[in-house]
């Protein structure tokens, strides 16, 4: 039970900050390009590394509040469904350019970001 209100917390405010990142992000860099679903993956990616890597090698982190993390927060967070709308509205609306290199730059730069996660925490 405790890992379930761990989950649920977290997930809630994992879809607080998705919404305000987001939003953050579009009005900063306007609607061109779907910035907000990136920029909220790229960080998920970054974090997930970050602490699956770090709370795998330390106790800092107990694992109810890992899992509330990873499975809750990033879970709200992070977004593979929006990321396929956005990317299919594109090409829907003959933007092919746009939409394969929001797939080509979400996949290698959440890639990326993970890894530099991992790294960031192996050197902790």
């Amino acid at each position: 039970m405790e890992i379930a209100l761990a989950i649920t917390v977290c997930g809630g405010l994992g879809c607080l900050s998705r919404y305000f990142i987001s939003g953050w992000v579009y009005a900063l860099l306007g609607r061109d390009f779907p910035y907000g679903t990136f920029v909220v993956n790229i960080t998920g990616a970054f974090i997930i590394g970050f602490l699956m890597e770090f709370g795998l090698r330390s106790a800092l982190i107990p694992p109810t509040l890992r899992i509330g993390i990873t499975v809750g927060f990033l879970g709200g967070l992070t977004t593979f469904s929006t990321f396929s709308y956005e990317t299919f509205r594109l090409l829907e609306e003959g933007n092919f350019v746009t939409a394969s290199a929001n797939v080509l730059l979400s996949v290698l730069a959440c890639l990326l970001f993970t890894w530099v996660g991992i790294t960031a925490a192996r050197y902790l």
